[in-house]
């Protein structure tokens, strides 16, 4: 059995900054309408690729949480032995955003405990968004959840925008790159994820990390939490309200 590290010894606070969020998943329940959403796009790029499988949205989810859609095709075609041009790809990956964002932007509705949850973690940290969704996506979500006052664009970043190169988590390099622009060593920062592949990312960055149960589903639960603990998280918490007891719990115990 994996040695776990204990949150009360590892979460040191003292020099931490900012905390910095994935955004689907852990700030708005973007996940199942993404993927209902996606799952026609997917299967039409597998009729493309001349595959016969077809995928229903919770299988997809299952496989994809956490990722880009840019990635899948990626790995689809590759699976398949086919050799997708950039442009054709890119074609894909437009299309696919797409439609998840015009989806996602009529679905979403504000969840007032995130919001007071974040406007309670501003007053003692920055706050940032590390995704691997694009950033129109981004804006759409954030708009539609009302969350663009405490969260603004500005301190958005995609892995899929806003790196030279587009990748996605649990490529460590989004968070890398997050913190090169917001001027953050690893330890003065915080990430809450509720994806493994996004924990394995922030934790690859040397970033102390915390899941988030938020969304999960009730019978999945247990299952994320080990394997968030797994992946690295140093606490694994199944809401807000516990995001902001523990962090601020914490925040009290650092020497003045």
């Amino acid at each position: 059995m994996p040695q776990h590290p204990d949150p009360r010894r590892d979460l040191d606070l003292g020099p931490v900054r900012a905390l910095l969020l994935d955004a689907d998943g852990n700030l708005f329940a973007s996940e199942e309408p993404a993927f209902a959403a996606s799952t026609a796009v997917t299967n039409d790029f597998l009729d493309r690729l001349g595959s016969q499988h077809r995928w229903e949205p919770a299988e997809l989810q299952a496989a994809a949480l956490g990722r880009n859609f840019r990635s899948l095709a990626t790995d689809l075609a590759a699976e398949e032995g086919v050799t997708v041009a950039e442009d054709e790809l890119e074609t894909w990956v437009a299309r696919e955003q797409d439609v998840v964002t015009r989806h996602l932007a009529s679905t979403l509705v504000p969840d007032p405990a995130v919001t007071d949850a974040l406007h309670r973690l501003a007053q003692h940290w920055d706050l940032a968004v590390v995704s691997s969704s694009a950033l129109g996506r981004l804006a759409a979500c954030f708009t539609a959840a009302e969350l663009d006052d405490v969260l603004p664009a500005a301190g958005r970043f995609s892995a899929q925008d806003s790196l030279p190169r587009p990748t996605s988590k649990p490529d460590p390099a989004v968070y890398l790159h997050a913190l090169d622009r917001l001027g953050l060593a690893a330890h003065e920062a915080v990430a809450v994820e509720d994806a493994v592949s996004g924990a394995r990312s922030a934790v690859a960055a040397g970033i102390a990390t915390i899941g988030n149960l938020v969304f999960v589903p009730g019978p999945e639960r247990a299952e994320r939490r080990q394997a968030l603990l797994d992946a690295g998280a140093v606490a694994v918490v199944d809401g807000w309200a516990d995001l902001v007891a523990l962090l601020e719990e914490r925040r009290t115990e650092v020497p003045a």
